[in-house]
């Protein structure tokens, strides 16, 4: 990773919510083509998240400790920030003196925009200002959020206008984090009444079918990009009694986790 610093820009997408098995049982069955087309092996990865709902494991992710492999370790970090003790930085491992990655890569010379999507990057209240306060640029509105069906498609028109007026020779280190996963998502199931195993799927086929506009618009810029997709938690929808996240249950420690790059046109 530290040898692409600089010469490639970095797309950092989190599929707030999405399960791991709701993510390999519709790659299976045909219902993600997009991401069957760019996943290493034309699989997800299955990893353990560093926390079980959006705000913790953010703040996990920006300090470089991302979904960890289910094997056995230790297992190398893409990225981390600098501190003593530290037993999972290797020789590939871009290590930043820093507190985040977004202000490591702008001190790089990277313009860093998050594109937020759950209540987390919602500038209306102090605690939603906090992660997208470590980006140089940051955007919210409601058409981003869990209630939006077009939030994912939203977020990438505003991320083709950033693009539009941003210099070729910039590197450009963009973080979306799509809000379609998150409860509520009864809405991409038609006749839906609640939301359910079946309509998060649903919602992921939605995703999918924006992908193509997201993956496209980055590999216009003419360098290299390269991609960290991954959720950041699962939830849950009845199982062992539980509704939601925050809890220490498999379907929510559990995530897909995938990274490539994109080659420029």
């Amino acid at each position: 990773m530290h040898e692409l610093i600089g010469s490639h820009d970095l797309l950092f997408v989190t599929l707030d919510t999405l399960r791991y098995d709701v993510a390999a049982a519709a790659l299976a069955a045909g219902r993600t083509p997009t991401l069957a087309r760019v996943l290493p092996g034309g699989r997800w990865q299955r990893r353990h998240t560093p926390a079980s709902f959006t705000y913790a494991a953010h703040h996990a992710f920006f300090a470089g400790f991302l979904p960890t492999p289910v094997t056995p370790g230790p297992h190398e970090r893409l990225f981390a920030a600098r501190f003593a003790g530290s037993e999972t930085s290797g020789p590939a491992t871009y290590v930043f003196d820093a507190a985040d990655l977004p202000s490591a890569l702008a001190k790089e010379g990277y313009h860093t925009v998050c594109l937020g999507g759950v209540g987390f990057f919602n500038p209306g209240a102090p605690l939603g200002r906090v992660l997208p306060g470590l980006f140089t640029e940051s955007h919210w509105e409601p058409s981003f959020g869990v209630t939006a069906p077009g939030c994912l498609g939203a977020q990438i028109d505003r991320l083709q206008a950033i693009v539009a007026g941003l210099p070729a020779d910039r590197p450009l280190f963009s973080f979306v984090n799509v809000a379609a996963l998150h409860q509520p998502n009864k809405h991409y199931l038609p006749g839906a009444v609640a939301d359910s195993l079946e309509s998060h799927a649903a919602a992921l086929s939605y995703v999918d079918g924006e992908l193509g506009r997201l993956f496209d618009l980055v590999a216009g810029r003419g360098r290299p990009c390269q991609v960290i997709l991954c959720s950041d938690h699962g939830t849950l929808y009845g199982e062992d009694g539980h509704v939601g996240h925050r809890v220490a249950h498999e379907a929510v420690w559990t995530v897909p986790y995938a990274e490539f790059v994109v080659r420029p046109r």
